[in-house]
């Protein structure tokens, strides 16, 4: 597609720039959350987004889906979901074989609304998907589409939700991306653009393949071994009574992320360089996308939580 990786990087960022742009017309000032999002996207990762209802949680999947040309489908998740409704069952035709009619798995970007609100049953099925990108029903397994991407959301008002995300499924997340209220002036324009008859023209940005081309890239970028040394120690910090563990993790953490915190540090620094039209990332890339994939990994104990040390504290202090 381009004579060399170079070449590629720089068209990477006009895309990237471009991307942006389309979607900042339908979501305002919500720039650091569409760029985790994209970053999610092309490391081949999956992103979890907490914040209150009303944030346009749903909107920024169907304007990203609509500006990439790719397919979506949303999946309400309720308690009495099960694994069959979102993978797909078989039937029996009128030729009286069986056929798999498929579900809302099958698409290139999913949005799993309120997440942790269907039984571990149907959580395990999208484990699944998540992690193997394919799906088995009846004992056959089917591809699922390519790119895949999930992106789930959590009510932080009823965080528990009915059914906790297990550890592992929450690990399966490359980013936990929080979103916050709007600022005065942007909601101001949300206001203005939502109760007039203001339809934004977006224009697709890029196509399937070339995603997938851009995934392959971020792989290729190279990383110094200073780099990669920082990634793993800072992983390696917030482990608790271990050999390289920082004192606010001995004080304040129960346990710490695992090996696949620091794979996704790296991939989410390369991505963070490529934006930057940076041809290899630094220290502080990883700092950059550090947060995000390492606040659902780790687990508070109760003098943090009783003295009300938040995790992105515990992390800024790590980092620190």
């Amino acid at each position: 597609m381009y004579k060399s990786d170079v070449e590629a990087v720089d068209a990477f960022v006009v895309k990237y720039k471009t991307l942006s742009a389309e979607i900042g017309k339908v979501i305002i000032g919500q720039d650091e959350v569409v760029k985790d999002v994209l970053i999610s996207i092309f490391s081949k990762g999956h992103c979890l987004l907490v914040g209150v209802p009303g944030l346009a949680k749903t909107l920024l999947v169907n304007t990203i889906a609509d500006v990439l040309g790719l397919s979506y489908n949303r999946i309400q998740f309720t308690p009495d979901l099960m694994p069959s409704d979102i993978i797909g069952s078989e039937i029996l035709g009128d030729d009286r074989n069986f056929k798999f009619i498929k579900g809302p798995l099958f698409a290139n970007i999913i949005l799993a609304d309120e997440i942790n609100r269907t039984p571990p049953k149907t959580q395990a099925a999208l484990l699944e998907a998540m992690q193997e990108r394919t799906v088995t029903a009846a004992g056959k397994r089917y591809e699922l589409g390519s790119p895949f991407f999930v992106l789930a959301t959590q009510n932080p008002i009823e965080q528990e939700g009915t059914y906790p995300l297990p550890e592992a499924q929450l690990d399966r997340f490359m980013f936990n991306v929080w979103l916050d209220y709007p600022k005065f002036q942007d909601e101001l324009t949300v206001v203005k653009n939502t109760t007039s008859n203001y339809k934004a023209d977006l224009k697709k940005v890029l196509s399937g393949e070339e995603i997938l081309y851009f995934q392959e890239l971020v792989r290729r970028i190279p990383v110094a071994d200073n780099v990669l040394e920082y990634a793993v120690k800072l992983a390696s910090k917030t482990r608790p009574n271990t050999e390289h563990a920082a004192e606010v993790a001995n004080k304040y953490l129960s346990w710490g992320a695992g090996p696949r915190a620091s794979q996704y540090l790296v991939i989410g620094a390369k991505c963070n360089a490529m934006i930057k039209g940076k041809y290899s990332p630094d220290i502080e890339d990883v700092k950059a996308v550090a947060a995000a994939i390492l606040r659902h990994r780790i687990v508070r104990n109760f003098k943090a939580e009783a003295e009300s040390v938040s995790m992105d504290t515990i992390i800024a202090e790590l980092i620190k």
